[in-house]
Parts: C-alpha cells; sequence; structure tokens
C-alpha cells in the first residue's frame, strides 16, 4: 500500500508544491503558522502585478483618448466602433494564441514576450501617424493583453505557497482597478498642464519607460519548476527551486525531485491533444466552469454600463452636449477623468474583499454570492424605469454600487482566478487563454446585440433578461463546482 503523502514523487521524495509549502520548525519542533515569503517569490508577484496595472492604465487611456483623437483623425461613428474593438478583438486572440504557448515554451518566456509586445506597440500607439496604424497597433497592445490573462495567473500560482495562492493572484488582478485609478488622474492631470488634441499621445507615452523597465525584470525571474517538472525536466526543476525558495535563515535546505526523466516533445505534444484535451472527459467539468461563468460575467458587466452616463453627470457634473470646439472636447474629457475614478473605487473596494475572502471562504462561494449580488443590483436598476426624479436616480445608483462591489467580491475576480487553477499543469495556460478568450467572445457579443435588444425590447426588458444570466452563472457555478481553496495544483490534477 503507498503511504507516501499526495503530490510525492513516485521514490518518496517531496513534490515541487510541497518544497514551496514547507514551512520552518522552531527548536522545539513546532512548525510556524505560515510559510514566508521568498524575495524571488515577491518579485514575481509584483512584476506579475504591473502587468495588470498596465493593463487597467491603457483600457483605461484608450476611453479617454477617444474624443481627442477622433477629432485628430476625423473619425465617424463605425471608425469609433474599429477602436474600442480593436484591443477587445486581440485580447481574446491573444488569450488563447499567445497564452496557450506557455505550455509549450514555458512561463516565462511568454511572460517577458508578452510584455516586449505591450512595450513595442505602446511606442506605435503613441507615435499613430494615421488611424489604419493605430488600429493596428491598438489591436497589438490586445493581443499582448490578452497573453497576460494566463501567464500572470500562472507564473503567481505555481510559485505561491497553496494557503495564500488565492489572495495573491487576486491581489495582482486587483492591480487592473489601480491601474485605471491611476490612469485617470494621469489622464486629468495631462488634460490640465495641456489641453490640446496632442494631450492623448502623452498619455500613452507615459507608460513607455516603465514598461520597458519591468519586461528588463522579468528578464530575472525564475521558470516554473511546476512546468519543467512536468515536462520531466527533474534537474532544472531542482535548481529553479533552489533559487525560487532562496531565504535567510536557509530551508528547505535541500530539494530533491528525483532524477531527470526522458521526455519526447513531439509524443507529448500529440499524446496531450493540444486544446482538445480541455474537452476530454477528465477536463470538460473544469473547462466549463472556468469559461461558462465568465462568459456570463461579461454580460452582465455590460448591461449595469447602460446607466453609466447618468451616474457620472450627478456626480460628477454634466458634459457639454455637441462639443465641437477643442476646449469642449478636453473639458468633457477632465470629467470622464473623474467619472472614472469614482467607478474604480468601488471596483477596487470590491477586488479587496476578495483578497481577504477568498483563502478564507472559498472561490465557489464567493463566486455564486458575487452573482446572486449582481443579479439583485441589476434587478434595482431595472425598477428606476418605472420612476423619475431622485428615486429613479437612488435605484439607479444602489443598483451600480452593489453591482460594482459584488462582481469584484464574486464573479469578476473568482473566475481569473480559478481558470488559472484547475487544469493540469501541462494544459493550464490553454485552459485559461480559452476561459478568458471565451469571455471575451460574450463582451463582443454584447457590444453588438445589446444596443439591438435596447431598441426592441427597452431597458428594463433588458436587465431582467441580465438578471436571469447572472442567476444562471451562480447555477452554473454550483453544478460545475470544484474548490480549489487551500489545495495545491498537484492535488488539484
Amino acid at each position: 500500500m503507498d503511504t507516501s503523502p499526495v503530490g510525492s514523487t513516485e521514490n518518496g521524495n517531496k513534490s515541487v508544491q510541497q518544497y514551496i509549502d514547507e514551512t520552518p520548525v522552531w527548536s522545539d519542533g513546532t512548525r510556524t503558522a505560515s510559510t514566508p515569503m521568498t524575495p524571488m517569490q515577491l518579485r514575481i508577484w509584483w512584476l506579475a502585478a504591473a502587468g495588470k496595472f498596465f493593463e487597467g492604465l491603457v483600457v483605461f487611456m484608450t476611453g479617454v483618448a477617444l474624443p481627442l483623437l477622433a477629432k485628430e483623425f476625423s473619425l465617424d461613428p463605425a471608425a469609433h466602433g474599429i477602436v474600442g474593438a480593436a484591443s477587445l478583438l486581440g485580447i481574446l486572440i491573444g488569450a488563447t494564441a499567445l497564452g496557450g504557448l506557455a505550455d509549450h515554451f514555458g512561463r516565462k518566456p511568454m511572460f517577458i514576450i508578452e510584455m516586449a509586445i505591450f512595450s513595442v506597440f505602446l511606442v506605435g500607439v503613441t507615435l499613430s501617424p494615421n488611424f489604419p496604424f493605430l488600429v493596428f497597433c491598438l489591436f497589438g497592445l490586445g493581443i499582448a493583453l490578452g497573453c497576460d490573462y494566463p501567464t500572470a495567473h500562472l507564473v503567481i500560482s505555481e510559485s505561491m505557497p497553496s494557503n495564500c495562492r488565492g489572495r495573491f493572484v487576486l491581489g495582482a488582478f486587483g492591480f487592473q482597478a489601480v491601474g485605471a485609478l491611476m490612469g485617470a488622474g494621469i489622464g486629468f492631470f495631462i488634460l490640465y498642464e495641456n489641453p490640446s488634441l496632442s494631450a492623448w499621445r502623452w498619455m500613452y507615452a507615459t507608460a513607455i519607460i516603465p514598461a520597458v523597465f519591468v519586461t528588463l525584470a522579468r528578464l530575472t525571474i525564475t521558470e516554473s519548476a511546476h512546468w519543467l517538472y512536468a515536462r520531466g525536466k527533474n534537474d532544472k526543476a531542482e535548481q529553479v527551486m533552489v533559487r525560487l525558495l532562496n531565504r535567510e535563515p536557509q530551508y528547505p535546505r535541500e530539494v530533491n525531485l528525483g532524477g531527470e526523466e526522458e521526455y519526447d516533445d513531439a509524443a507529448q505534444s500529440e499524446a496531450s491533444g493540444g486544446y482538445r484535451e480541455l474537452f476530454s472527459e477528465k477536463n470538460r467539468r473544469a473547462t466549463i466552469l472556468a469559461s461558462v461563468p465568465w462568459f456570463l460575467q461579461d454580460l452582465g458587466t455590460y448591461g449595469i454600463g447602460i446607466f453609466t452616463p447618468t451616474i457620472l453627470a450627478a456626480a460628477v457634473g454634466h458634459k457639454k452636449d455637441h462639443a465641437t470646439a477643442i476646449s469642449d472636447i478636453v473639458q468633457n474629457d477632465m470629467i470622464a477623468a473623474k467619472g472614472a475614478a469614482v467607478i474604480d473605487v468601488l471596483l477596487i473596494l470590491g477586488i479587496v474583499g476578495a483578497v481577504l475572502l477568498a483563502d478564507r471562504v472559498g472561490r465557489i462561494k464567493l463566486q455564486v454570492f458575487g452573482f446572486i449580488g449582481c443579479a439583485v443590483g441589476l434587478f434595482l436598476a431595472s425598477l428606476s424605469v418605472d420612476f423619475t426624479g431622485l428615486m429613479q436616480l437612488y435605484l439607479i445608483f444602489a443598483g451600480f454600487m452593489i453591482f460594482s462591489f459584488m462582481t469584484n467580491l464574486g464573479p469578476n475576480a473568482q473566475t481569473y482566478l480559478i481558470a488559472g487553477e484547475v487544469f493540469p499543469t501541462k494544459v493550464r495556460g490553454k485552459g485559461a487563454g480559452f476561459a478568458a478568450s471565451f469571455a471575451k467572445i460574450g463582451a463582443v457579443l454584447t457590444a453588438f446585440l445589446f444596443p439591438i435588444l435596447l431598441a426592441q425590447i427597452g431597458v428594463k426588458y433588458l436587465l431582467y433578461i441580465l438578471v436571469a444570466t447572472s442567476i444562471v452563472g451562480a447555477v452554473v457555478t454550483w453544478m460545475t463546482r470544484i474548490e480549489t481553496n487551500g489545495l495545491n495544483l498537484e492535488e488539484l490534477e
């Protein structure tokens, strides 16, 4: 009878995750309550958080820059839509096309390449001479950001102790909202100091040097020992573990994962079945859990956006309609920057709650609870249609605030976290990338279908549909639940 612990290697050595989870022992033999982070683990975390920060920063910049570049390039409504869709389409493609390559080439190479691509296209956006070149560069930015969805998660989750993996992944994910909030401040400041059409170029330019620095800093991190071990490169995995767990005083004193195993890349690739493996009997449940609720979450996010202009106008002031003068365009942009800051504060509060509770309450419970809370917020917003004046505004505000908080506490945060945990190491990048791409399909569909539905059935019934999709999200999450809280990645396999 095999009595080796779960995740152990066959010869009785500790596994990769067991070494990462190991806690120091006091002189009397008592283990400490937690595993202190090493300098390398913290470096990996902040470099991943920086990527999410840039994502929030640049997505916000595009929204604020749009009125200015629309004037500079004389964009019609269709061109407006192309600018907005370019980066979204890039994210959809990049999450699967590039994110999945992390399973073949490794987590570290893609972690570096995505930020290098981001930096190059960021320079291109800043210097765009015409509209087609701008769209191409925004699409390139989206490709890089899409790749970051799975890879940023993997480099964190595969290097952190099991009992705190959730809060570190979500802590980095929360920097999306921090980046957007910082972008609001940068955008407002640049518009205040430089009220001209060229201000949008300076907005993007502020991120170039930090992005290059982060790209270079990513060269210094370790590869995933989980990935190396899954590829049979045990000796290299041991060397990586020594660097990853280098601390003072040193523990573990040595790492022994067993000898090098023979590995055939071509044979293994064929055996894994690539993306088909995600729909095998073994992984089908994980694929549904990772992708379908994320898709449904994006539908609700767009739905509450129907009321965003009303809320921003009430909170921070009214824009000038039919702005044609540069001064009017800049003033409207400054109001938008203030409004974005109001939104981002609510989102940050939600993600803080997710960070604090994910490793205590569990991912599934928070996601189900969050979906139900989103349904409540959307339902309150739908009630506002039957009122006017202050009561209408109160209902819109209440619905918006509940939804914004609950989505980041629940599905917006937990879908990202779950997608990077429920798949085996060999297809984890593909699984997380597919889930992100599937969610973005939902975002694209809503952008095209919701205006049509809004005209056909009205706001109230459209929001009723979104209430239903949120409830379906809770049901699908519960029916396909795979609770990853506190479990090491090898147990999950």
